[in-house]
């Protein structure tokens, strides 16, 4: 039978020949792909996360992914310096991490992003002067109230929107990456977003998906910079997650709960430099790609559009 198969291929013409063998090996690229992110979807083991250091700090700690994140770092055994603008928020926070996780030692930052970022990063320095953070999370952001057009995008949002999801990144990283290269150790999480990675564009949220692009981009850079220094520096891009940022209140299959997106996305930190830990997002990522741009585009604005209405009529229910 492999004899008769190996005449035949023989007495096929040499541009059969050539189509057989680019067939054969796309199947076997394909196929390695798909072995590859099964593996490192639900086989690949996460890493131990003290290794790096006793302390992890969390930005935006309050709500959301961040919130998420602070309880899963507190269940692989890490301390927290938990960094936010609410007072009342951090202490309420802090004390359900405690009753859950008793051993866990918190220290809580009152920092407003939006404010005055010197003195912020100051506290932050001062509060961990002397800790082993080996671990980094920079959540804080904002997105716009509700879809809208650039020209419409008014001069505190855009503000707040550059000097939070940019400079407050930039900062902390700052303030926190000498302690790591003096231990020759640590990890940088830094949260961007599909809205800047996965999809081609993000109209109607122009400068909230810009400041995300700056976000993948400084970590990429900064994981080539320090990746022989003994610091990881990763990207995470999650789509859709039930946060109040996303405006979604329920989770499902697609759209993961705060805290189930932060126990998959602990799974991922000192691997790949930009990941979305979250499986059934990377099915969505791949989807996205195989879509012509010009059909997501057309479809991402019809989209928005809708949202951009129901906000303008909740503005002016208020008015009323």
């Amino acid at each position: 039978m492999e004899l008769l198969f190996t005449e035949q291929l023989k007495s096929q013409p040499s541009w059969v020949l050539l189509l057989v063998s680019l067939g054969f090996i796309v199947l076997v690229k394909t196929s390695f792909k798909f072995l590859n992110w099964v593996y490192v979807n639900f086989l690949r083991p996460g890493k131990n996360l003290k290794k790096y250091g006793s302390w992890a700090l969390v930005t935006g700690p309050t709500d959301g992914i961040g919130k998420g994140f602070a309880f899963q770092l507190a269940r692989k055994g890490l301390n927290l310096v938990l960094v936010g603008r609410n007072p009342d928020k951090l202490r309420e926070i802090a004390d359900q991490i405690q009753a859950k996780y008793g051993k866990t030692q918190i220290k809580t930052v009152v920092v407003d992003f939006s404010g005055d970022l010197f003195e912020g990063i100051q506290k932050i320095k001062e509060a961990v002067k002397g800790l082993d953070v080996g671990v980094l999370i920079n959540n804080v952001g904002i997105s716009y109230p509700y879809a809208r057009y650039f020209h419409e995008v008014d001069e505190d949002l855009l503000r707040n929107l550059i000097k939070i999801n940019v400079e407050g990144t930039t900062k902390v990283t700052q303030a926190i990456l000498p302690g790591m290269l003096e231990r020759k150790k640590g990890a940088i999480v830094n949260i961007g977003s599909g809205a800047a990675i996965v999809i081609p564009s993000d109209p109607l949220y122009a400068v909230y998906a810009a400041t995300k692009a700056y976000i993948d981009q400084f970590s990429r850079c900064l994981y080539v910079e320090y990746k022989n220094k003994g610091i990881d520096v990763q990207c995470q891009v999650p789509l859709y997650v039930a946060t109040k940022l996303a405006s979604i209140k329920r989770s499902s299959f697609f759209v993961p709960s705060s805290d189930g997106y932060a126990r998959a996305a602990l799974r991922w930190i000192g691997y790949e430099p930009r990941c979305t830990p979250y499986w059934p997002h990377s099915v969505i990522w791949y989807l996205a790609y195989s879509l012509p741009e010009a059909a997501v585009d057309w479809w991402r604005l019809g989209f928005c559009l809708k949202i951009r209405k129901r906000g303008q009529l909740k503005d002016s229910r208020k008015k009323e």
